[in-house]
């Protein structure tokens, strides 16, 4: 047993059985479920670790194939690993750069060994196998680390999906032999694509693997959301009960909201931050895009019902003016209300399901505006 780790459920409603969890790290606990704001390359774009903190972030993730490319890992760990590097002194996550080896570089070559790619940036050639990603991600220090993974394309056939669950069972096995500092715990990922069959052989073969959580990969993939749920639900009387369970890319409201749901303790997701660069903000009352005409002279706040630094001080008309000026303030401003949003509906929903009320809130957030955000 690992005892820098530890996982308890705290309380599940009993109107929906969802849960309230306390997940133990060497970097402080975490209270789940939880969305997880995505720090690509050490550092949530544009926004600083005190920023986050008052926007009460448990924990960031940071990618393992970004920081690999640049700075290197090595030069991370010679700044004492990712919290020193970045200044953050919470848990932090990291991928193992597989998705990213799959969807970034060019000219890639699969094998049982690993994958040999080019990278996005110069060219250059690469190979990241399951030891490779495990050396990468150890040398970066994070308190979560994430096994090296085959994210098959939505819409692969069943033999190609087949195929890449299968390798990375073994390539989860060779990560599993590798790792070794029980100051980072090490999540297993599920994959299987659409296919319920090889999604439940998956999670099946993953949780021997599982020792304080457990991911599910290769969901929300460019697939209906529907056809998503339809796989969460397939998979939920099947998850262990003593461990977090992982849903990556995700952050969509609608899909926070029915992940938990569905079982779901921790979600990460760009989408905050990149909409914000674009201009465009959650509310309350559903997706706004402050860069529109409609808001030139709306001196009223971006969302009355958050209280964040931005929707305290700044109006729409004044956010679209930066937007409109590319000016930084303004995507700045609209990445902390996003994330802090997200982060505000995941209290509310773990207020929900201490008081055993949370598929009333599912109910009421479904005929809200916001759910279509």
């Amino acid at each position: 047993m690992n005892k820098n780790f530890e996982y308890k459920v705290l309380h599940t409603c009993k109107q929906s059985g969802a849960r309230v969890g306390e997940l133990t790290t060497p970097h402080g606990k975490i209270i789940t479920p939880v969305f997880m704001p995505v720090g690509t390359q050490a550092t949530v774009k544009s926004l600083s670790p005190e920023e986050l903190k008052d926007a009460n972030a448990q924990i960031i993730l940071s990618n393992t194939y970004h920081l690999y490319m640049r700075p290197g890992a090595d030069i991370v760990e010679k700044a004492g690993g990712l919290h020193k590097f970045m200044a953050w002194d919470r848990p932090i996550l990291t991928d193992s750069g597989g998705f990213q080896v799959f969807s970034l570089a060019d000219l890639r070559k699969i094998t049982d060994d690993g994958v040999q790619f080019s990278s996005h940036i110069d060219g250059s050639k690469h190979l990241f196998t399951p030891e490779k990603a495990m050396e990468i991600e150890n040398k970066l220090g994070a308190d979560i680390i994430m096994a090296f993974d085959e994210c098959s394309k939505y819409g692969s056939d069943y033999n190609t999906s087949k195929a890449a669950m299968e390798r990375t069972i073994r390539w989860l096995d060779r990560c599993d032999k590798y790792h070794k500092n029980d100051k980072q715990m090490l999540f297993p990922i599920v994959q299987g694509n659409f296919y319920e069959d090889l999604r439940l052989q998956s999670l099946k073969e993953t949780i021997p693997y599982a020792k304080c959580g457990i991911a599910i990969g290769g969901l929300s993939v460019g697939e209906p959301k529907d056809i998503m749920y339809k796989m969460l639900d397939a998979l939920q009387p099947n998850y262990p009960t003593d461990m977090p369970r992982y849903l990556m890319g995700v952050g969509s409201p609608d899909c926070l909201v029915e992940g938990v749901l569905r079982g779901i303790d921790m979600f990460d997701c760009v989408l905050p931050t990149r909409i914000a660069r674009n201009g465009t903000a959650f509310t309350s009352k559903g997706r706004t895009t402050v860069r529109n005409g409609y808001y030139k002279e709306d001196f009223t706040t971006l969302d009355e019902e958050c209280d964040c630094y931005c929707c305290k001080n700044y109006t729409k008309a004044y956010l679209r003016h930066l937007v409109n000026t590319d000016e930084i303030l303004g995507a700045r401003m609209l990445s902390l209300h996003n994330i802090t949003y997200l982060i505000n509906l995941m209290e509310r929903m773990r207020e929900a399901i201490f008081e055993d009320r949370f598929l009333d809130f599912v109910d009421f957030f479904r005929k809200s505006p916001a759910y279509f955000n």
